[in-house]
């Protein structure tokens, strides 16, 4: 039986990379593990209950007096470089699973308003400017903008109330994010529906490096319930991504919350959720369904609590995360099971604003047959998390699109072919 189940702690970053403070100087400072620890001291009065992210080698890997600084678990701890400009959800999914996303598109939406406009028009809408701003408004209702939440230029959002429009279906908020997404250059167009707290215009704002979008966490489609999200990727080699070269060789493939959003396998189940207990049991589900398998989970609620700059928010999903964890390390303990922690990016509270963090992220991995703990050179990219993975599997890495393993020892299932 091989099991591979990768959480990825969304928004997790432990230190900035040394090209933080490209964008944002003061982003070198920046350290989301780091701060949500020190905040709740003085926040809950205690150190934050992270007994087995210490367990796994956080500590380790990011030395703070409120984590242990050893293990007794059979542990690999490292840390990751993104191996993708800037810190963004979809780029970081799609670098993790095996895919080149070294060479992202930046532009804003403002050098290419003519195109996606044109293109809007002969799919039959209505399209304006809203009042004089650089994004567009399409049928009256759905606006067209820079994303403001990822690095400036990364992506693209089309946003919709779910009164005005439907998401999906002809004409819908979905139909028109994929009109945008044909004549696209950036890594994501992102459609997003929802029950906002009045008119979207009047949660636009000026972002960075010229960018001008919907503050959506202000919107309150965050918070309001019935979030509709579909994310549109450039052009990628799926097949050589670690879901689908998962799939094909007959593992089964299991895709929570956001996770199973933004990854394409069309054999995989999915099971999007938001609410950190709802990933937390989706994943325990899939790991007790017994046989070979592949979990990916996204826990977002961490991202969100960045966006929000709320440290103490953050703490207590970490804290929740650890509880279940727990009880996947009580679930994986057969010999070639394998339980990964990591991030994509990261997201800090207390850095002064709501963007995302260019980060170094935790590789935290659980192999029950291991003798001891073992320390990871840094790894240049996340893909070398997927090929990694892929190798626990028994699958050749090599058919990854990028990635290296990180570790040499693992399982082989019987008639799996070697790289």
């Amino acid at each position: 039986m091989a099991r591979t189940v990768i959480v990825v702690i969304d928004g997790f970053g432990i230190g900035a990379m040394p090209d933080a403070g490209a964008l944002r100087p003061g982003d070198l400072t920046a350290d989301t593990c780091g701060h949500v620890l020190d905040h709740a001291r003085t926040a809950f009065g205690r150190p934050l209950r992270l007994p087995v992210l210490g367990a796994l080698g956080l500590g380790l890997v990011h030395p703070h007096r409120d984590l242990e600084r050893s293990t007794r678990l059979p542990v690999a701890a490292g840390r990751a470089a993104l191996g993708y400009p800037g810190a963004d959800t979809f780029a970081g999914h799609q670098t993790m699973m095996g895919a080149d996303f070294s060479r992202v598109t930046v532009a804003r939406l403002a050098d290419h308003l003519g195109e996606v406009g044109d293109a809007l028009t002969a799919a039959g809408h209505r399209v304006e400017r809203l009042e004089g701003e650089p994004l567009l408004v399409v049928d009256g209702a759905v606006l067209v903008h820079d994303n403001l939440e990822a690095d400036p230029g990364i992506n693209w959002n089309a946003s919709g109330r779910l009164e005005d429009l439907p998401f999906d279906g002809p004409g819908g908020i979905l139909a028109i994010a994929r009109t945008v997404r044909a004549v696209a250059p950036v890594a994501r167009v992102i459609a997003v529906g929802g029950h906002a707290d009045g008119p979207l215009g009047a949660f636009v704002r000026n972002g960075d490096g010229g960018t001008v979008g919907l503050d959506t966490p202000a919107t309150g489609f965050y918070r309001n319930g019935d979030l509709r999200v579909r994310h549109l990727g450039a052009p990628l080699d799926h097949t050589r991504q670690l879901p689908d070269l998962a799939a094909r060789a007959g593992v089964p493939v299991t895709l929570v919350g956001k996770a199973a959003d933004i990854l394409v396998c069309d054999r995989a189940e999915r099971r999007p959720a938001v609410d950190t207990a709802d990933v937390l049991a989706y994943t325990l589900e899939a790991v007790r369904a017994g046989g070979d398998a592949l979990v990916v989970a996204n826990v977002q609620e961490t991202d969100l609590a960045g966006h929000q700059q709320d440290s103490g928010r953050y703490g207590q999903v970490l804290e929740q995360v650890d509880a279940g964890l727990a009880e996947l390390l009580a679930l994986l303990a057969a010999p070639g099971d394998r339980l990964v922690v990591t991030g994509d990016h990261g997201n800090d509270p207390a850095i002064g604003h709501a963007h995302h963090t260019r980060e170094y992220v935790p590789v935290l991995i659980h192999r029950p047959e291991g003798a001891g703990v073992e320390l990871l050179p840094d790894a240049d990219s996340l893909a070398d998390v997927g090929a990694t993975a892929a190798r626990s599997l028994g699958l050749p890495p090599g058919g990854l699109g990028a990635g290296t393993p990180l570790l040499e020892v693992a399982m082989t299932r019987p008639g799996s072919p070697e790289e």
